[in-house]
Order: C-alpha cells, then sequence, then structure tokens
C-alpha cells in the first residue's frame, strides 16, 4: 500500500492542493459512475476547506456525502462533526443526500442504524480522514484490533471526550477509490514519523489501517512542512 506525502509551502498552497483532490476525485466519479460518494471527517482541520468548497461550483446534486464518525451528542450540537460541517458546507449548498449519523441515539443503535444506511453501498469515491496527536482517525483510537470488524463500530470508551462514539472501521475506510488525509498541527509531527518511518512497525497506529486498494494521500499543511519538522 503506497502512501504518497504532499508538502506545501504555504496555507494558500494547502488549501489549494485539497480543494484540487477533491475536485479530481469528484470528476472521476462522475464519469464513471454518475454520483459522487465523499466521506467527510470532523475536528478543526478540514472546517477551512468545507469553507472553500462552498465557495465553489461543483454538482452539488449528485454528491452523496457520509461521515467517517460522529460523537454521541444531541443533534446539532455544535461539537457534532455534522454541526460543523453543516455550518462550513452542507448548509450552503444544494447537495441531494447528506447521511448523517445518528448519534443522538446512543453508540450501539446509531451503529446499526447507519450500517443498514450503507448497505448496498460500494466503494466510496473519495475518504477524507484527519489525524490525532495519537495517531487517531475517525474514532479509531490506539488500543483495539482493527482486522475482522464490522463496517460501523460503537465506541464506548474513546479516550477524548465525549467517550461514546460511532465510527467506521478501518476495513470500511479502506473501501475507497482515494483516500486523502488533511493533517495540521506539529503536535502531530510524532504521529507522522511512526507512520512514515515504517508503516509495517507494530502496533500500527490507527490511521497506518486505513489501506485502500490504490493506496492514501497525506496532505501536510505549512507547519509540518517545514525542513525539521517533519524530514
Amino acid at each position: 500500500m503506497h502512501t504518497r506525502w504532499h508538502f506545501s509551502d504555504s496555507d494558500a498552497i494547502w488549501l489549494a492542493q485539497a480543494l484540487a483532490f477533491v475536485a479530481r476525485a469528484e470528476r472521476e466519479a462522475l464519469a464513471a459512475r454518475g454520483e459522487f460518494h465523499i466521506v467527510l471527517a470532523g475536528g478543526d482541520t478540514p472546517r477551512d476547506v468545507y469553507a472553500a468548497l462552498a465557495r465553489e461550483t461543483h454538482d452539488w446534486p449528485r454528491w452523496r456525502v457520509w461521515f467517517g464518525d460522529e460523537r454521541c451528542l444531541p443533534a446539532g450540537h455544535p461539537e457534532r462533526n455534522s454541526t460543523m460541517a453543516g455550518a462550513a458546507l452542507l448548509d450552503h449548498v444544494p447537495i441531494a443526500a447528506v447521511h448523517a449519523i445518528p448519534g443522538e441515539r446512543g453508540a450501539l443503535m446509531a451503529a446499526v442504524l447507519y450500517d443498514g444506511e450503507l448497505d448496498g453501498v460500494g466503494d466510496f469515491d473519495l475518504v477524507i480522514l484527519g489525524l490525532g496527536e495519537d495517531g487517531h482517525t475517525a474514532s479509531l483510537f490506539p488500543g483495539r484490533v482493527f482486522e475482522h470488524e464490522p463496517d460501523v463500530l460503537p465506541v464506548f470508551d474513546a479516550p477524548k471526550p465525549p467517550p461514546e462514539r460511532v465510527s467506521l472501521s478501518a476495513g470500511r475506510l479502506s473501501r475507497a477509490r482515494h483516500a486523502l488525509f488533511l493533517v495540521r498541527g506539529t503536535a502531530k509531527r510524532d504521529a507522522l514519523l511512526r507512520w512514515r518511518a515504517d508503516a509495517a512497525a507494530l502496533p500500527l497506529i490507527p490511521a497506518a489501517t486505513i489501506r485502500p486498494e490504490a493506496g492514501v494521500d497525506v496532505l501536510l499543511a505549512p507547519d509540518l512542512s517545514t525542513p525539521g519538522v517533519f524530514p
């Protein structure tokens, strides 16, 4: 599995690279299948990308939006990933189908419901992911077994609040034609160094368990592209 590392000299370049990646995946998907299935990440890092997408012209009615994970909080809670993505992008464009994870139902029920919603959906066209300081991605945290898991996981013991979450599994996130990690913040340097030094080393950081057939692309913001920060 190939991991491609992309560096950027400025925030503007980093943002342009991310937007170009999304546009390219969209064009490929619409030309081949007529729909664009994209999985969105939560957290602060992708917010600027989503807001910039909302200012662009895309074939929104043919987008099908999914989420990599969600916190089990009330609908509309400001710390929910769907709330952030809505405020930055989804509330401003005419996307035909937004498949939010119903985290307000609790981890177990929400996982069951989202698994049913994904039934019959093939490979995603693009999965956008982030990276935590401990190497986690989506709500896949270190210390768990990542093989032979169902497509959608209830999470009850996340080390960051809230402890109860829902996440797509590493296997389901790997069923993607493209996977793009958006990474910003020097506190993530150690996790990146572990990932880059030896992707086969055990134990794997969770991000390294995302292994689409075509590999993954990691887009590093300028604070991680400076020599000496991430060689």
